[in-house]
């Protein structure tokens, strides 16, 4: 069976339908920040219970985006799509209806477990859709939508919760899972996973592929450490007042957007270039502000450049593995999601345990040094591709190996055909 594309205008709508649920995704996530005395008086737990929320999301993506990417391997990406854009829906309304905080936490965890499968299903079908030149700025826009959970999503939720009640952002995170399930159901073309244009890396490469995840969880670690602390930082060690550190709160998310809209635009053509960047930049604003933290306008400079970055390193090291994946880009998607909430998850115990030793900023050199440490990371995985031992023909031996599944594949179809 040979894969069709579909006409351009069907291609276009289907990624921005891909776009509007990854800002779905991304608002469900993180939802509960807004919303964590409204729900903690409404289901009559505590704060920290609300909190337990968004950790046990994050913990099952973590955990389930590998396992189940091997799992569902086999199944046509259109009905993979429309089935876990199906649970997102049916979860969110249990989610808006249900009185019980128990019964809010499964349905988070049904969420979370068709968010961990999501990431590694929907970033080949959205580039397969276009020409591998602009690939990058297709990963760029599908990051751009992620952001904008956070920039638009999170607080325009918070504010209606805080009109209407905390179900009714939730059940309009159902509505808009419909939206993108409608529109995936009908325009997305039904193909085998393996036929997909993207579904293998363009150079396959172990070796660049384990320097990529590597220094993509040591970045995650390190930014989550000092994050996940911020609004401390921002008032013990810069001294600015509350309604001062929300307003930064928006600033940092703005940087996000715009570090992921600028990353996006240059990524074809400097995707190596961009990840280093993006990594680079990452560990100034940290160290800058474990050093000149104590100053609110150095504070304000690098918690941006901090913003800026914090994107970008999630797209650039996705993109990565869209080149470099040594088989199926799913697989490696997967894994990149699943090792970065990892990393999220070690920042932010990391931190925890920074803090009584050595205060806040304490935390932040801790996660710029990790920072720093993905940077040589990457710089040894390059220093290494470059040297007489790096053998081309590792590449090869992949390439060969995708080919003959390709061969192989194509092969068994065309049996099949001639025997009907």
């Amino acid at each position: 069976m040979v894969t069709t594309q579909p006409a351009p205008w069907r291609r276009l709508v289907v990624l921005v339908a891909l776009m509007l649920a990854a800002f779905t995704f991304n608002t469900a996530e993180n939802l509960p920040v807004g919303l964590l005395e409204l729900m903690s008086e409404s289901l009559r737990v505590s704060v920290s219970a609300v909190g337990l929320l968004v950790t046990c999301y994050g913990v099952t993506v973590a955990v389930g985006s590998l396992p189940l990417a091997h799992v569902m391997r086999a199944v046509p990406r259109r009905h993979a799509l429309t089935g876990l854009l199906t649970a997102l829906v049916v979860s969110s309304l249990v989610a808006a209806l249900v009185p019980s905080y128990w019964l809010l936490l499964v349905a988070r965890l049904l969420t979370a477990l068709a968010q961990a499968l999501f990431w590694a299903v929907m970033g080949p079908v959205a580039v397969g859709l276009f020409a591998p030149a602009v690939r990058g700025r297709v990963v760029g826009a599908l990051s751009v939508a992620g952001s904008l959970a956070l920039v638009l999503g999170v607080p325009a939720g918070t504010w209606l919760g805080q009109q209407s009640g905390w179900p009714v952002p939730v059940a309009l995170v159902a509505a808009l899972g419909l939206v993108s399930l409608v529109t995936i159901a009908v325009l997305l073309p039904t193909s085998r996973p393996e036929e997909e244009p993207a579904a293998y890396g363009t150079s396959p490469d172990v070796r660049r592929f384990g320097t990529v995840l590597a220094a993509g969880i040591l970045s995650a670690t390190g930014a989550f450490a000092g994050y996940t602390y911020i609004v401390k930082f921002l008032g013990d060690v810069s001294g600015f007042p509350p309604r001062a550190v929300s307003a930064l709160f928006v600033a940092f998310g703005v940087a996000c957007l715009v570090g992921v809209s600028i990353t996006g635009a240059l990524l074809d053509r400097f995707p190596q270039a961009a990840l280093t960047a993006a990594i680079a930049t990452q560990a100034v604003g940290m160290l800058g502000l474990y050093a000149a933290g104590t100053h609110p306008m150095a504070a304000v400079v690098f918690l941006v450049l901090m913003g800026g970055a914090l994107g970008p390193v999630f797209m650039t090291t996705q993109n990565a593995m869209l080149h470099c994946a040594p088989g199926r880009t799913d697989i490696a998607l997967a894994a990149n999601s699943g090792a970065y909430n990892a990393g999220i998850a070690a920042g932010a115990a990391l931190g925890g345990l920074v803090l009584p030793l050595a205060d806040v900023r304490g935390a932040f050199l801790a996660g710029g040094l990790l920072t720093v440490g993905a940077c040589a990371v990457l710089l040894g995985g390059r220093l290494l591709s470059r040297g007489p031992l790096h053998a081309p023909a590792a590449s090869s031996r992949l390439t060969a190996r995708v080919d003959e599944t390709d061969l192989t594949s194509h092969s068994q179809s065309h049996s099949s055909d001639l025997g009907k």
